[in-house]
């Protein structure tokens, strides 16, 4: 796919690297936001699916990926920093939906409890707001891994946790990129974990109170770390979200196998394009 990329300037004054794959078809734009240790480049598959129906944004935190090299002495971000710098993405690629994936949606929940006007409707996939015994574990052993700067351990933690049903060439790819990340991305993760156990469930759910679109949550049914049941805590406050469990799926969702990645295309593509008609049946109202 064709691609623009450039690198902005966002809150703090700080320099992102984006991806933008444009659509001539379309005015609309998705912006997708990836998880903790995770780079763009995770979402090459989303982002194959969702170019022939919006223009798609990928971009990478300042502290990693192809961000991390305009941004040298840096102080550590967190959430609150990285939804700010969700904000001014939306603004500058005239977004009209989200997407995002794990812990990435931590940065878009808090994003959206703002009402930003552009954006029309997002996918949270691979979250939930519960921290249930299995992600406690993880974050446990991740802390502690983090902490240490140990990269083998923080490998293999991944592939043995929330990675469990990935496929061995992408533990492979994991594991490499995971074990061959900079300290200081080890010390912001480490931040980012400690700052997710200390936001507990009631903050997550006054969050999503605050949101006024529709949501899509989106969790794999073998998923132990953010499972469906989990995710469906916040019906009751996001009157306007709906909700797909992948079967036969974990946490890394189309990323682990092909009918997956159909499954979470067609819940995706079914959940985004029916906003599309209901807005163009409002516009149509409008002009009569």
């Amino acid at each position: 796919m064709y691609a623009e990329k450039s690198v902005v300037r966002v809150h703090r004054d700080l320099k992102v690297h984006t991806t933008l794959y444009p659509n001539s078809r379309t005015s609309e734009t998705i912006i997708l936001v990836n998880g903790s240790l995770a780079t763009s480049a995770s979402f090459s598959k989303s982002a194959r699916y969702l170019q022939p129906l919006f223009n798609v944004v990928l971009f990478d935190q300042p502290y990693q990926g192809l961000s991390r090299q305009h941004n040298p002495g840096m102080a550590m971000i967190d959430k609150q920093d990285e939804a700010l710098i969700l904000l001014d993405l939306i603004e500058l690629f005239r977004a009209d939906h989200l997407l995002s994936f794990s812990w990435g949606s931590v940065a878009t929940l808090l994003a959206l409890a703002r009402r930003p006007a552009r954006i029309r409707s997002a996918v949270v996939s691979s979250f939930s707001p519960t921290l249930n015994t299995a992600m406690q574990g993880y974050l446990d052993r991740a802390q502690h891994c983090l902490g240490e700067c140990d990269r083998r351990a923080i490998g293999e933690l991944i592939n043995e946790t929330i990675g469990e049903h990935l496929p061995s060439l992408f533990k492979r790819c994991n594991f490499r990129h995971v074990s061959s990340l900079e300290a200081f991305e080890y010390a912001q993760m480490l931040m980012h974990v400690r700052q997710v156990r200390d936001l507990d469930s009631a903050q997550y759910m006054s969050c999503v109170s605050h949101i006024d679109v529709p949501l899509l949550f989106v969790n794999g049914a073998w998923d132990r770390y953010a499972p469906p049941e989990d995710a469906r805590q916040f019906a009751g406050l996001a009157p306007q979200s709906e909700f797909a469990a992948i079967a036969h799926t974990g946490h890394f969702l189309e990323l682990e196998h092909k009918t997956a990645l159909q499954e979470v295309r067609s819940a995706v593509e079914g959940f985004l394009l029916r906003g599309r008609v209901g807005v163009c049946d409002r516009r149509l109202a409008m002009a009569g």
